[in-house]
């Protein structure tokens, strides 16, 4: 009796439509983006171990503790300290410069899941998403150091004189300007959510007196000052950001 030929089973890769990937083949795509996010970073940290680049933007960082606390200088007690404290502010200005290619290279990797009308956001949500981080850090830097120093720096300075150590001055520093970077961000993730139909822009406008409440919330904990109008100028751009992410999500999808 003839034998009946084994059936060919198909593989993954036949059974997939055009244009689908296997899990291994996302995998792969996901190692080259992070490659490339690495190597912006790398480039922008390069930048920032130029000596002159490098001390330049920690004196930069200083420079609200002193025109809030004239005669302020930090203190290092560790022999490492120093060259920590350097490389964490050339890392901060290297994820700053590399934030377009962060940006644009998620995108790219979620760009296959979006339709072709969304595919269209991609470039001016990754320039939008690098300038609103750079803008954030720079609105935390004029407008919240200054007062949050003030204010931490003379409480209590009858008592104890302030010397702080570099380490944890460049840790605050970093973290409040990260925050607020991350906090102007907010109207290209409402934009996004709105997108892939997570919200939309008439529910997100129902929830204002919520989102004014946060606001003051977020401004307490980044402002830890008394001040009504201090708190006020960090709460008010930050509802500003919510009803801008408000207008972007009515563009993106107006149903």
């Amino acid at each position: 009796m003839a034998l009946e030929p084994t059936p060919i089973t198909p593989t993954r890769r036949q059974q997939l439509a055009p244009g689908e990937m296997t899990i291994l083949e996302h995998l792969q795509e996901l190692r080259g983006r992070v490659m490339w996010m690495a190597i912006a970073v790398a480039l922008g940290m390069g930048v920032f171990f130029v000596p002159t680049i490098g001390f330049g933007a920690v004196d930069l960082l200083i420079e609200p503790a002193r025109v809030a606390h004239p005669g302020f200088k930090p203190q290092y007690i560790e022999p490492m300290e120093n060259i920590v404290t350097y490389f964490q502010v050339a890392l901060l200005g290297g994820v700053a410069a590399g934030m377009p290619m962060i940006v644009f290279q998620t995108l790219r990797f979620v760009a296959p899941a979006l339709t072709s009308s969304e595919k269209r956001w991609v470039y001016p949500i990754a320039l939008g998403a690098a300038g609103a981080f750079i803008g954030g850090m720079a609105f935390g830097y004029f407008f919240i150091l200054p007062p949050s120093l003030g204010f931490l720096l003379d409480f209590g300075s009858s008592i104890a004189e302030p010397n702080i150590r570099i380490g944890n001055y460049v840790n605050f520093v970093t973290r409040m300007l990260g925050i607020m970077g991350l906090v102007f961000e907010t109207p290209l993730i409402v934009m996004g959510m709105a997108m892939i139909g997570v919200v939309n822009w008439r529910k997100l406008l129902g929830w204002w007196r919520f989102a004014i409440v946060l606001a003051f919330v977020i401004s307490a904990i980044a402002t830890p000052t008394i001040d009504p109008i201090t708190q006020s100028l960090v709460a008010g751009p930050i509802v500003a950001l919510y009803f801008v992410g408000i207008a972007l999500a009515w563009l993106v999808r107006r149903n």
